[in-house]
């Protein structure tokens, strides 16, 4: 008779548990990043990062010093994206699109926003973050679209598969 009760309780309290997983909200998945190499950029990358963790709920970019998901670094080209799954790969602060005008903290968070999974959209428009260079140099925004962060929590809450790419961000 206790056991039964017992397994009674069990059963109960795990149904309960079901229930109220059901309907919190999944914790973010951690990508980590480091951008211990990028000198003056280390500030507008760390803004970049902090667009989209302020932005999605389901990923947020943690800076380390160590190993990480994503690798920054800069040199005198065009800012690229090197993506080889979601939240896994590097980017490239590249120095001539800054020296053109183009504004840090949106290249940075463009280029993370690869990384979580967005491919370029070259709309010519200042809303969509996406549009890349094509905004032109004026554009100073550096916030994701609704749909961009739509995106970005769909891919992070179904995992989706992301083929390794690579993203040259020349205008």
């Amino acid at each position: 008779m206790f056991l039964r009760k017992t397994i009674a309780v069990v059963a109960s309290v795990a149904a309960l548990s079901a229930g109220l997983v059901g309907t919190a909200q999944a914790a973010a998945r951690n990508v980590t990043y480091n951008s211990s190499n990028t000198g003056q950029f280390q500030a507008a990358i760390d803004k970049g990062a902090q667009v989209w963790n302020a932005s999605v709920a389901n990923v947020k970019l943690v800076k380390v010093a160590g190993s990480a998901n994503i690798t920054v670094s800069v040199d005198n080209q065009w800012p690229r994206a090197y993506v080889s799954s979601l939240g896994r790969g590097r980017w490239v602060m590249g120095t001539q699109a800054v020296n053109e005008g183009h504004d840090t903290v949106r290249i940075s968070a463009h280029e993370f926003g690869h990384l979580l999974g967005l491919p370029d959209r070259r709309t010519g428009l200042c809303t969509d973050l996406m549009s890349g260079a094509s905004a032109g140099t004026s554009c100073k925004n550096p916030n994701p679209s609704a749909k961009e962060k739509a995106e970005v929590e769909a891919n992070f809450r179904s995992a989706v598969t992301v083929q390794a790419t690579t993203f040259e961000d020349a205008a």
